[in-house]
């Protein structure tokens, strides 16, 4: 028996109308094309699919059995046809984002709440599994963005510039080191160091001071939440380096102090990467320019809106 999706679509028709005459209307043929339908579809099936002496038409107990089909396959197909025409247009899609930048969750979450009042139809998802294979999984279409501070040179794979951050130390105020107007790396020689829980290759404190000037804290502490970073630093437990955009709540509190690294400071900036095919895509264009937008209403203190 061969069974095609205007079979289905027959049938269900059928059904809801009640009667060949608005069945017809519904699926825009005309009526004797239409029957000349159903009896080809009951020559295949060897039973009547219709009690047809009954007003409203009704289905026999076979086409019951093919209503139930049409109405779990159906769907499926006319979602699968919805989201494809959402594609063709660009109102739909998937959007998962690796992260390569632990603390980037303080302000990336604001930005997908704004970014899916526009797109409800992408499907967002954060993979922070991949974070150190994220870029050979961009290229493999296992994620579509990738959020880190170190661009590289790869085919196929173009990195937007988000926005500059600068890594702040971040002490008790009743620490010694909040006398100083800024630290360096030789300040942190008798400290303990509060970071997250990943590799020294991913934290700005190490590539960008400590390593070049091979200096080794007393200790390092991994926290994974910036609340009991901040927590632990207030209690004089240690101290921190931070991305300013996570420490502006520090800044205004009698329990912390910030500091620059070094007498200039530092200044970092973010990247998104993507496939150079989803350049053009709306959804990923807009939610590049959020990302440019709201972190830096965070850095400032501002509501992301």
């Amino acid at each position: 028996m061969h069974i095609e999706f205007r079979h289905l679509r027959t049938i269900r028709a059928i059904h809801q109308a009640g009667g060949l005459a608005r069945a017809a209307e519904l699926l825009h043929i005309t009526q004797s094309a239409l029957s000349h339908q159903i009896k080809g579809l009951e020559d295949q099936a060897g039973m009547e699919l219709f009690i047809r002496r009954s007003k409203p038409l009704r289905l026999s107990a076979a086409g019951l059995r093919l209503l139930r089909v049409a109405e779990k396959v159906l769907p499926e197909i006319e979602a699968l046809e919805a989201e494809f025409g959402g594609l063709r247009e660009g109102s739909a899609g998937r959007m998962h984002i690796a992260i390569e930048c632990h603390a980037c969750f303080e302000w990336l979450f604001p930005v997908l709440e704004q970014f899916r009042k526009n797109w409800g139809e992408v499907d967002v998802d954060i993979r922070p599994g991949l974070a150190f294979d994220a870029l050979p999984a961009l290229q493999k279409e296992e994620v579509d963005l990738v959020v880190s501070s170190d661009p590289e040179t790869l085919p196929g794979v173009i990195f937007k510039p988000l926005f500059d951050y600068e890594p702040v130390f971040v002490a008790s105020s009743q620490h010694p080191l909040a006398q100083k107007s800024y630290v360096e790396a030789e300040d942190f020689r008798g400290e303990t160091l509060i970071t997250y829980p990943v590799d020294r290759s991913r934290l700005d404190v190490f590539t960008e001071l400590l390593t070049p000037a091979k200096v080794e804290p007393r200790a390092i502490r991994q926290v994974e939440l910036t609340a009991v970073t901040l927590l632990l630093v207030a209690s004089n437990r240690g101290v921190a380096v931070l991305p300013d955009w996570v420490v502006r709540e520090a800044r205004t509190s009698r329990d912390y102090v910030t500091r620059p690294i070094t007498e200039t400071g530092l200044t970092k900036r973010l990247y998104a990467a993507i496939r150079e095919d989803d350049a053009d895509k709306p959804y990923v264009a807009h939610l590049i320019r959020l990302a440019r937008e709201i972190p830096v209403r965070l850095q400032r203190g501002l509501e992301p809106a």
